[in-house]
């Protein structure tokens, strides 16, 4: 098999790329640290919050800027695990990282507020989400923008928008737009591992390879000539991905539908288990401050 050296440093890790989100991180600190007081309403950041920061821009550059993102165009399964880190782990740690008091104030601009509460809205949300990563996955579209640079990188960001607003309902701290509680939580939860299922199924029982991307060297090579600059993919002389992997592109793309739905089963069962601990301690709560009322009267006696 061929090593991924050949495609030469710039493709590997994507310094520019890089670069970028290093602005972003120190944007990011300058803002909400050094430059805070100049902002109405504002608190310290909490440790909490950079290192949600710190670890969502780290995993961004993970699946997007080192050579991870190179084997996702060759590998259908590794495209999974992306897609997966980019709209089930990075989203909620993104929402997490983002002081309540910045929402608050953005959310105080009206056209933002009006937009953001639509698209945020429990249902329309999950809907949304799933139709836009369903959609995606869809042969005829899926090749359209694999093979279109602009495309690709315009979709990456819609679905990471996308999926923001799913999670939006669930991990939110701000308490005057908590639309979710408790036993909706829990059906939000269920509901969005559903409406993900059939895309994944179809996916994994296919009895042929879907993506021509993956499994036509003409499309595969339109592909890569984007990802690693055609003049240094011209000049390497390779046909297809086989060269990189002893899998087939079949069970490659069966492994990929299999880790997209065991990524997120885990991912939303974490999650209900928060849900599960947060509802347990605020009926703990309710139960203690009721008994502590009962006392009263027995003590004024």
């Amino acid at each position: 098999m061929l090593s991924l050296e050949i495609f030469g440093f710039e493709a590997l890790w994507s310094p520019y790329f890089l670069a970028a989100l290093l602005a972003v991180l120190i944007a990011y600190f300058l803002l909400l640290v050094k430059y805070r007081t100049h902002f109405n309403n504002s608190e310290p950041l909490t440790p909490r919050q950079g290192i949600f920061f710190v670890l969502s821009v780290f995993l961004l550059y993970v699946i997007k800027g080192s050579p991870l993102d190179l084997m996702a165009h060759l590998l259908f399964y590794i495209h999974m695990i992306q897609m997966a880190v980019l709209t089930l782990i990075i989203p909620p740690l993104f929402i997490f990282s983002i002081p309540s008091w910045v929402w608050r104030n953005s959310l105080n601009w009206k056209p933002f507020r009006q937009l953001f509460l639509l698209f945020t809205q429990p249902l329309f949300a999950l809907l949304v989400f799933s139709g836009v990563f369903s959609f995606y996955h869809i042969p005829l579209i899926f090749d359209h923008v694999m093979e279109n640079i602009w495309l690709h990188a315009g979709y990456s960001i819609l679905l990471f928008i996308v999926s923001t607003f799913m999670w939006w309902p669930l991990v939110n701290e701000l308490s005057e737009y908590q639309t979710l509680n408790g036993i909706k939580k829990v059906g939000y939860i269920f509901a969005g591992g559903i409406l993900l299922t059939p895309a994944c199924a179809l996916i994994i029982f296919a009895s042929s390879p879907m993506y021509a991307t993956y499994s036509d060297p003409k499309a595969w090579g339109q592909m890569m000539s984007l990802c690693v600059g055609s003049t240094t993919f011209n000049s390497l002389n390779i046909s297809g991905p086989e060269l990189f992997s002893s899998m087939s592109a079949l069970h490659d793309q069966q492994l990929g539908g299999v880790l997209m739905k065991v990524i997120q089963e885990i991912i939303y069962g974490t999650m209900l288990g928060r849900v599960f601990f947060e509802w347990y301690r605020k009926d703990q709560e309710e139960s203690e401050r009721e008994q502590k009322s009962s006392l009263y009267p027995t003590l004024n006696e």
